[in-house]
């Protein structure tokens, strides 16, 4: 293809997800459609050694506004922050430009209604990275649903599990402080709320829910302020060396001289205000009952998911990493009930979350492909899985019930 006829897009935010998923893969699979036509960091020296990883010549910006009207691309994707998404999504709506964000959206309820609003107004669209719809088990289980073979659901019994690694990662990055992510109730969970959503094709109505810090943060009885530097590096079970992974020195160390980031932060530093336990009672405008929880510090890095419906029940284990020998492939158990037992093996695909990665990206870029689940999220998908993380994060807090469609429009609750 033409290199003028390709989709002109930008990158905001070079970090890890950035460069690697929607830089890097993006110039090697996708290149026939899209031109990276310019990366925009605040810390300049991040984005240029992305660009070496991405090895292209696109001009480098601190500032997304300017490069959004030096550049004039076509579409930028949005790897920054959660907390400032909105103010990326919004200029760049407002200058005629279409967005792709990673998720979460944003972070409150006031920043999803103003770039709903800058979306309706402008006539651009916005397009969410719900990648785990594209998960090839995932795929299957909308499948079945679809099809009825368990009548209507009536319950979701739904667990996920971040291992002492993954997990603890969070922790060590600026998702540890509330301002900047949400909470893993709104960072994390927008995942699984909007699976549930997408599954069921419904709007969560009503939000209970329970959060603590147990394992990290202040709970703990010694803290430094980095691993690096940390006098409890002998002993510490979560002492990282990050001297020993070269991307993360490239991207990180160096530049964290230009902004003072790091990325081996203290788990266990007195910041940390965001809960590392959760759970959660969603009720949805259909009646049904959703159980929920997240966990991170767990032996073991997955979910379980089980639907049970009028007919029958669905329900499978998704392993990820556990300190025991799994298949390449998942495992669905269709239990009818009065028809015996189906077991259905999906395979593994290649790619980033057992294939999810490519597939969304395929849906992204290459004109035409066809999408008959409903993959492709919108603005609304992005707020309805956020305001469900928001409305489990409030009622941790306060010990209340809260409304999600209240949280959409204020004017509800003003009336109620």
């Amino acid at each position: 293809m033409d290199r003028s006829s390709r989709k002109r897009i930008a990158l905001i935010g070079t970090g890890h997800r950035g460069t690697s998923m929607w830089g890097i893969n993006v110039v090697k699979g996708y290149s026939d459609y899209v031109d990276i036509v310019a990366l925009c960091d605040t810390n300049r020296l991040r984005a240029e050694r992305a660009r070496g990883f991405l090895g292209i010549d696109a001009p480098i910006y601190t500032d997304a506004q300017e490069m959004i009207a030096t550049v004039k691309p076509d579409q930028v994707i949005v790897c920054t922050r959660d907390s400032n998404h909105d103010d990326m999504i919004v200029r760049a709506l407002e200058a005629g430009v279409d967005v792709i964000t990673e998720k979460p959206m944003t972070t409150t309820a006031e920043k999803v209604r103003r770039i709903l609003e800058a979306e309706k107004r402008t006539g651009r669209r916005v397009d969410v990275t719900f990648n785990y719809r594209y998960a090839p088990t995932v795929r299957k289980i909308k499948e079945l649903l679809n099809s009825g073979v368990i009548g209507d659901v009536t319950s979701i019994d739904f667990h996920w599990f971040l291992d002492n690694k993954h997990g603890a990662d969070y922790f060590r990055r600026w998702h540890a402080v509330e301002e900047n992510s949400g909470s893993l109730f709104v960072h994390k969970s927008t995942h699984h709320f909007d699976l549930m959503n997408w599954y069921l094709d419904d709007d969560p109505e009503e939000v209970f829910a329970f959060a603590s810090l147990r394992k990290y943060g202040k709970v703990n009885p010694f803290r430094g302020e980095r691993c690096k530097t940390c006098e409890h590096a002998s002993y510490c079970d979560y002492f990282v060396d990050i001297s020993k992974d070269p991307w993360l020195e490239a991207l990180y160390e160096d530049p964290s001289r230009e902004d003072g980031y790091v990325r081996d932060a203290c788990v266990f530093r007195e910041e940390i205000n965001i809960p590392d336990t959760m759970s959660a009672m969603i009720r949805y405008r259909k009646s049904v009952q959703v159980t929920y929880s997240v966990n991170t510090y767990m032996p073991i890095e997955g979910h379980f998911i089980a639907f049970d419906g009028t007919k029958g029940r669905i329900q499978m284990r998704q392993y990820e990493r556990q300190p025991w020998e799994t298949p390449e492939y998942d495992e669905i158990q269709l239990v009818r009930n009065f028809g015996g037992v189906e077991t259905i093996q999906v395979p593994h695909e290649p790619g980033g979350h057992f294939g999810g990665d490519p597939k969304l990206q395929d849906m992204l870029f290459k004109p035409g492909t066809p999408d008959p689940l409903n993959q492709r999220a919108g603005s609304r998908a992005g707020a309805m899985s956020v305001l469900c993380g928001i409305a489990a994060l409030q009622s941790s807090k306060t010990g209340q019930m809260v409304s999600v469609s209240k949280l959409l429009d204020p004017a509800q609750a003003i009336a109620a």
